[in-house]
């Protein structure tokens, strides 16, 4: 089997025979060119594991060539190399394409795991690998078929992704599935909440601190950098990190080295940086909460995550992954008529992570391993109209020129007692919500001819919280 081969594009002599004595030394073949024009010819005649290329180059820039390469269905990755401190090209090249970029002087340590981490894209991803990935985000709806095939694209690029997204929709699953189909699948995984660390720790947690640094430093320790290094950092609710910090990140993300509290001497570290917020972080800059060139140098790629009511046809997945997670490895509960018909119902303003809060709180209350549409007990949620069910207190049209109300009752149904008169003010308020709450509660009743399971769900209440009314207000049927 061949050694990979790379073409090197630069036209500095001496960085051109240093990258290619360095990549030689790893046992791979090397082709290189000294501007545009040659690297086009090599790119014509044979196939590359990786184009390594300078961003300055007598015939034009590099960035044509990342144009090029990217746009012609190879797969590919080609990097680039920028001058010190020009972030802003680097920034340019990621998003027009580029897998990564490394900046002059060359660090060949960091030379040798770029390489090495590019050269893994064109290795097939193990069974394992895959079997994992095809796990992660659940769902057939067109806009779930999109999002993952983004993903696929963006795992093969070291560009710093910006995941949005409303709270629940899955946005640090997103980012693990970004990791594990990109080259770095084998290494750390780290996930911050930004929002959660106290803002006199953030520096010691993210850089790690020397053993003595400060009060309390009985030992060294590594931060969050050096323990994702190799691998993935993500920046969860990263719209949460106080100005301070802000500065301190983005000198870490652009120089890619950190410095340790109570050291004197910055150390390299390779991590992809995948952020994520459900806030408006352009919004953020402009109200002056977040660094614009931070918002640069985190939002090359923009990654939107859709709500769970844009893809309400994923309902039925969700449910049997949710069901099957929370079986324990038993057998998993199955949902009775109507159910997916009222979670269809349902706004899910929690989107993913309120499905799964509440399956688990249904399931809680189900009998027989079968979750029922009382189970559910959803605030504010449309009810199939479906045999023997009723309609909830807010599809009763109100009566002309009054406000809406329960519907009147049969008339062989129990004679309804009277409301007390709102206009009086109670002298004993705890008594009087409890006789307004028991004549409502027998009015429903009457109109649903004492059905339980009727008059719950008239109330917009679970079956189990109207029993336990009952019980608690001596409620009993006729």
């Amino acid at each position: 089997m061949s050694s990979p081969r790379v073409l090197v594009v630069d036209d500095e002599d001496d960085l051109r025979e240093l990258l290619e004595i360095t990549l030689l030394k790893m046992g791979l073949d090397v082709d290189s060119a000294a501007d545009l024009r040659q690297a086009r010819d090599f790119l014509a005649g044979g196939d590359y594991g990786l184009v390594l290329t300078d961003m300055r180059l007598p015939d034009g820039l590099g960035l044509e060539l990342v144009r090029e390469v990217t746009s012609s269905g190879r797969a590919t990755p080609i990097a680039v190399v920028t001058a010190f401190g020009s972030a802003d090209n680097a920034v340019v090249a990621l998003k027009a394409g580029a897998f990564d970029y490394i900046s002059k002087p060359v660090q060949l340590d960091q030379l040798r795991q770029m390489v090495q981490s590019a050269l893994k894209l064109a290795t097939p991803a193990p069974a394992a690998r895959e079997a994992a990935v095809d796990s992660r985000l659940k769902g057939q709806s067109a806009a779930m078929q999109a999002l993952r095939a983004q993903i696929g694209r963006l795992a093969r690029s070291m560009a710093p992704i910006a995941i949005t997204g409303e709270s629940g929709s899955g946005k640090e699953l997103a980012a693990r599935e970004i990791h594990a189909q990109g080259a770095r699948a084998d290494k750390p995984f780290i996930a911050v909440n930004c929002g959660a660390i106290p803002e006199a720790l953030m520096e010691a947690e993210f850089f790690g601190y020397r053993k003595g640094a400060f009060t309390g430093a009985a030992d060294e320790r590594d931060g969050f950098f050096q323990a994702a290094n190799g691998g993935t950092l993500m920046l969860d609710e990263v719209a949460d990190l106080p100005l301070a910090m802000q500065v301190k990140l983005l000198r870490a993300i652009q120089e890619r080295r950190v410095r340790k509290i109570g050291a004197t001497a910055e150390e390299p570290v390779d991590v992809r940086i995948v952020s994520a917020t459900h806030q408006d972080l352009a919004r953020c800059v402009e109200q002056g909460k977040f660094r614009q060139d931070l918002f640069y140098r985190l939002n090359v790629i923009e990654l939107a995550l859709p709500p769970l009511r844009a893809r309400l046809d994923d309902l039925p997945v969700l449910t049997d992954a949710i069901l099957a997670r929370l079986s324990g490895g038993g057998q998993p509960a199955v949902l009775g008529p109507g159910v997916l018909d009222a979670l269809r119902g349902y706004s899910f303003p929690g989107n993913v992570r309120e499905l799964e809060n509440v399956l688990e709180r249904a399931l809680a209350f189900a009998n027989d391993g079968v979750i029922h549409v009382e189970d559910l007990a959803l605030k504010g949620a449309k009810l199939a109209a479906t045999e023997g069910t009723v309609p909830t207190q807010a599809e009763v049209p109100p009566p002309p020129g009054g406000p809406a109300s329960l519907p009147p009752a049969p008339a062989a149904t129990a004679p309804q007692p009277p409301l007390p008169d709102l206009t009086v003010l109670p002298s004993n308020l705890p008594e009087y919500l409890e006789r307004v709450e028991r004549e409502i509660i027998v009015r429903a009743l009457a109109q649903t001819q004492y059905n339980r399971t009727q008059a719950a769900q008239l109330l917009g209440i679970s079956f189990r919280q109207l029993r336990y009314q009952m019980q608690k207000l001596d409620i009993q049927e006729p």
